[in-house]
This record gives C-alpha cells, structure tokens and sequence, in this order.
C-alpha cells in the first residue's frame, strides 16, 4: 500500500485523511492506522480503502481473524479494486499460509485479480497476481501449474529475485535438481545475500551427499535469516527411536492392530525412489512416506500384497520442519499417524480433513 492508493478516496476529507493513513503505513506506525481508519469508518462505512487500511494494519498487528474479516468487508465494497484484490490474496497466501481453505481462496483472488489486471493492461499487477498464484500453487502442491505461472510472471520482470527463487522451489519440489541447482545458482549471481537460495543448495548437496557443502550452504543462510533458518533440532538415533517408539504407543487400539503386518524404520532424508514412484514426484523434504497397498485394498491373489507395508520417518527432514525439541517429538507423532492414515486408506484429502495433512 501507498499514498497513491489515498487517491482513489474521491469523499473530500475521507481522502485528505487517508493520505494521513498513508503516510502512518509507510512509517510502519501500525496502531496509527488501524485507529485512523477506525475513525473513518464512522463516516464512509463501506469506503473501500478505509477497509483495505484497516484490514493491512490488522494484519501487520498480527490479529489474523480480525484482518480476515476486515478483508472480506473490503472485497464486498470493492471487488474490482485490483490493488485491494492484490492485498486480500497477499493476506490469504503469505499471512495464514498454512490454511489450506486460506490459499484456495487466495488463489482465487488472484485469478480474478490478473484477468481484471491484463484487461486493464496494468503489467506490474498482472506479475503480482502471477508470482502470488506460483507462491500460493507450490505451497498447495501444485508445482507444475506454479512453475507455468511464474515463468510468466519472469516473461514480464525478468531479474525480479523473488518469482526467481520461487520458480527454483518450484523445480526442487518437482524432483528437477539439476534445473533448481542451476536456478539458483543464477538467483546467486543477482542477489549474493538470498538466504532461500542457500537453504536449497544446500538441501541438493545433502542429497548428494556432499555433507562439507550442505553444511556450509546451511551455514550461510542461517547467518542471514537467523530466524527463518535456525539450526535443526538434533536427536541422537536412540532419542529419536524413543519418541518414535511413544508415538506408536498413543496411537489409538482400534489403530495398532492395522500394524501387526506393517513395519516401521527411520531414514535420513528421501531416496530419489521413493520421491520419484508416482506422478506428480513427492516432496524432497517430506516428513514420512507409506509403502505398499492400504489394508482395504489387499487382494489375496496378489503375490505383492503378501509383504508387509512399511512406513519410514524422515529425520533430518522432521528435524529441519521444527523449531523446538518439544515440537519435534509432537511432529514425530502426527507423521506416525499420517502414514498410518495411509496404511488404512485415507487419502490425503481424508488426511487434511481429519487435521492430519
């Protein structure tokens, strides 16, 4: 957001007020604006940009429900207002990420947005919509669709860095390590301090086993992002297998008895194999896998359904996925659970609708 937004206010005072919104914006004063547009609010209750302040500022406060719903009072007051649209699907797809139903309806938006915006032939907005929906497409699995929107996104800013790096996660999540290698090697070359494009160089040196590289990758953007890359939560093999061992404990009786023809093993990371086996390619950094056929779908003619199934743990991926030894041991025990899901038949739509995705 801007001053130049404050121009579309077109109410006399409203608009001599929201430059002041403005400006607070810029200086970062978030309470300023949530209580100017607070104030405004008395006298133009559905002005757009009164709520599209009001719902950034509660955003940028981190009052997440209240910026959601403020958000959707603005889209209701302007739902072709491309900048608003751009904030909404921004909110939806950077702020409550995680939420699935969140980035479905951020993805949206974005659709909505980029049609109003190549029709309006407004270049800058169209490659926000398109390097949002790449954003919104790889954190939904979606990799190849996102890698279609952001390359042409990078047809219209080419050395934008961030649709860069981005199409390089696209690519590593496709499994193409050699094409994301190179990406963000490239990524490197404009933008030397780009910690993501460390963190995923050093993520391929692991799979290649080039330990002394992975950990100098690693090194490198945790000292830039010390926040965003912390050092992973280490567990020695026997502390791992003790949490693990807890986690089968508290699954549910009705559960464990599916077990009795199932093994259960830790590995480092992924093999190639098992990322590789289906179409699309899994995620490198997974946290478990499930092998063989559900228990449901067993055939007694089938010579292959006579062995076991198995389910592995990743460590280092489920090491590097939390933030806190106590986290680690709780995500240990929802994995379990997922692939167990799987063991049983439930698919990963059945998962997430569970709260098990």
């Amino acid at each position: 957001m801007g001053k130049r937004t404050a121009k579309r206010a077109g109410l006399g005072d409203v608009e001599e007020r929201l430059e002041g919104a403005a400006r607070a914006f810029e200086e970062e004063d978030f309470e300023a604006v949530l209580a100017q547009a607070d104030a405004l609010l008395t006298e133009a209750p559905r002005h757009p940009w009164v709520l599209h302040y009001r719902a950034a500022a509660l955003a940028e406060l981190e009052r997440l429900e209240e910026a959601a719903q403020a958000y959707h009072q603005a889209l209701k007051a302007g739902p072709e207002d491309l900048e608003l649209l751009l904030g909404a699907a921004d909110f939806l797809i950077c702020r409550v990420g995680e939420d699935r139903e969140a980035l479905e309806e951020g993805l949206a938006l974005c659709g909505r947005g980029r049609k109003l915006a190549e029709h309006a032939d407004e270049v800058e907005l169209v490659f926000e919509f398109l390097f949002l929906e790449g954003m919104g497409l790889n954190q939904v699995g979606e990799c190849e669709q996102a890698l279609a929107h952001l390359d042409a996104a990078l047809e219209l800013m080419p050395r934008s860095v961030d649709a860069s790096v981005e199409r390089g996660i696209a690519l590593f999540e496709l499994c193409r390590f050699a094409e994301a290698q190179g990406a963000f090697e490239r990524v490197l070359k404009d933008a030397p301090d780009e910690a993501w494009a460390y963190h995923y160089l050093g993520l391929m040196a692991e799979r290649r086993g080039e330990v002394k590289e992975a950990k100098r990758r690693f090194a490198k953007a945790q000292a830039l992002m010390p926040e965003e890359f912390p050092p992973p939560v280490e567990l020695s093999e026997e502390e791992f297998d003790r949490a693990l061992e807890a986690a089968v404990k508290a699954l549910p009786e009705r559960v464990k008895g599916y077990l009795d023809n199932a093994t259960i093993s830790v590995e480092d990371i992924p093999s190639d194999e098992d990322l590789t086996g289906q179409s699309p390619p899994l995620s490198p950094c997974i946290l478990g896998v499930f092998r063989g056929t559900p228990v449901g779908e067993r055939s007694v003619t089938s010579a292959y359904d006579h062995f076991p199934a198995a389910i592995v743990l990743y460590q280092k991926n489920l090491e590097r996925f939390a933030k806190t030894r106590e986290e680690l041991i709780e995500q240990i025990g929802i994995t379990v659970m997922h692939e167990v899901g799987h063991l049983v038949g439930l698919d990963e739509d059945d998962l997430w609708e569970r709260g098990l995705d």
